[in-house]
């Protein structure tokens, strides 16, 4: 097995896979424009695009598939979708040991790959067994299919009971899949990433510029936080989004963002923000102004 590439510290998300209309060669074109930026991991999800990201991503990968080797894939599985072409006629989660191993099975199909870097489990479930699912991932790594494993949404009371689990097949939960941005603090605010850190478990930040929150003038909650990126955008010559970007990585969680844009020049953004060093006073003008108050 060859070694596995990082996971780059800026993620491009393909959950709008089938809303780009790309054709192959275009997405292919997208894929050696993030990798020569250096952004080896790409994200994903069974139900993305109803089923369909992954089958798209895979025939765009098999026109070059020698770019698999410098590339960190990432996928998830746990939720089902109605689907007719899946056969699955309603919505919940399921982390059998038949599900969660034919939706590997089908992702490292459609993704035209022998192994997937990191599976997540997309939501927690209150029917999951965590020791049953742990020893299902267990097998599928032993299978040589799946390298490594973490969450995805998972709160810390979620997560604890899966880490032992996950412990006991000495297996680590090396990622947690979560939203937060100075749009949404709620996983700061209620300690979620404070024990990802203590257990060294990577931060990957979904919706980071808080779905396009962060620049809505009419958003009563963010149109105060709007003032402060702009103002401190300027005194570092760049703009808004850069530092909102920049607002995250200033903190301890090794977070990683998840660019969802088709465009590489959003990507750059993200990229280009890692290069700006704010203080801790102006993270913290930010912050103060998403809380709507001082600190105490």
């Amino acid at each position: 097995m060859s070694e596995m590439v990082p996971m780059s510290d800026v993620i491009q998300g393909f959950w709008r896979l089938t809303e780009w209309n790309y054709s192959k060669e275009e997405t292919n074109y997208m894929l050696h424009q993030l990798i020569d930026k250096g952004i080896t991991a790409m994200d994903h999800a069974d139900i993305y695009g109803s089923y369909q990201c992954e089958t798209l991503f895979g025939e765009a990968l098999s026109l070059t598939p020698e770019i698999r080797k410098e590339m960190h894939i990432i996928t998830k599985c746990g939720i089902v979708l109605p689907s007719e072409m899946m056969g699955f006629n309603s919505h919940k989660y399921d982390y059998s040991e038949k599900h969660i191993t034919a939706s590997v099975n089908r992702s490292l199909k459609e993704l035209h790959v022998d192994e997937i870097d990191t599976l997540l489990l997309h939501r927690p479930s209150p029917l999951m067994d965590p020791f049953e699912v742990a020893g299902t991932l267990r097998t599928l790594q032993q299978q040589g299919k799946v390298r490594q494993f973490g969450v995805s949404n998972f709160k810390y009371h979620q997560y604890v009971p899966f880490k032992e689990a996950m412990d006991n097949q000495n297996l680590i939960v090396a990622v947690n899949q979560l939203e937060i941005s100075a749009a949404e603090l709620e996983n700061l605010e209620d300690g979620t990433l404070n024990w990802m850190l203590k257990d060294n478990v990577s931060i990957m930040a979904w919706s980071p510029l808080g779905g396009g929150k962060l620049f809505d003038r009419d958003n009563q909650l963010t149109a105060p936080v709007l003032d402060v990126l702009e103002e401190i955008a300027q005194k570092h010559l760049t703009t808004t989004d850069v530092i909102a970007y920049a607002w995250l990585y200033h903190m301890p969680y090794r977070i990683k963002p998840i660019v969802g844009s088709r465009s590489i020049a959003r990507a750059d953004i993200a990229v280009k923000a890692k290069n700006v060093e704010l203080s801790d006073d102006e993270w913290f003008e930010i912050y103060k102004q998403r809380l709507g108050r001082d600190i105490l």
